[in-house]
């Protein structure tokens, strides 16, 4: 990480999101927890020594990005400077590839495996990056789905019921199939 550490907890249409950066960019993000405490608490778990602060120019883009976002806007994080040094470079290489994926679309953990020149077998890989994705929504890992059209995991708080909600703001649904469906004869 380059030098120290800020954050900033704000409130969204989500509820309260907490962002911590420092000279290099973005190092953390938290989704909404159940109020301002919770999300200060579980962004700090993440980003420790990080202090109260004022946001930077790119940081207060980013926040007013993040709360379009949570209005249902359309809203987009892929210029959002990102520090993730600590990452390894598959990591790096999965984040990038996850990054250029825009509201409203979605791709599969095998997708992006593919896309980064590896096999089928690190779909897995790919799921595990998303599982530890430190920035989660300026990486959009909750457009990151499972084969078959499967939601997958989300480890953010509220789990898969948030990736859920998350992606119905772009406009994406996961409708139960109906339980009969007719041949049309």
């Amino acid at each position: 990480m380059a030098g120290s550490s800020s954050y900033l907890i704000f409130e969204t249409a989500g509820g309260p999101c907490g962002i911590a950066w420092n000279a290099a960019g973005v190092t953390r993000f938290q989704l909404p927890g159940e109020d301002a405490e919770t999300t200060r608490r579980l962004l700090l778990r993440r980003a420790a020594g990080a202090v109260p602060g004022e946001p930077s120019q790119f940081v207060a883009a980013a926040v007013q990005a993040v709360k379009r976002y949570f209005a249902g806007e359309p809203a987009d994080f892929s210029t959002v400077p990102l520090d993730l040094s600590g990452q390894d470079d598959f990591f790096k290489a999965v984040y990038a590839a996850a990054r250029k994926v825009p509201w409203g679309r979605t791709t599969t953990y095998g997708a992006l495996a593919r896309e980064l020149g590896a096999g089928p077998e690190a779909a897995r890989d790919v799921g595990q990056a998303m599982a530890k994705n430190p920035v989660a929504l300026i990486i959009p890992c909750h457009r990151v789905l499972a084969a078959g059209g499967k939601v997958g995991g989300f480890s953010a708080p509220g789990g898969a019921t948030s990736k859920v909600r998350m992606l119905a703001l772009e406009g994406i649904s996961f409708a139960p199939p109906p339980a009969q469906q007719s041949f049309g004869f």
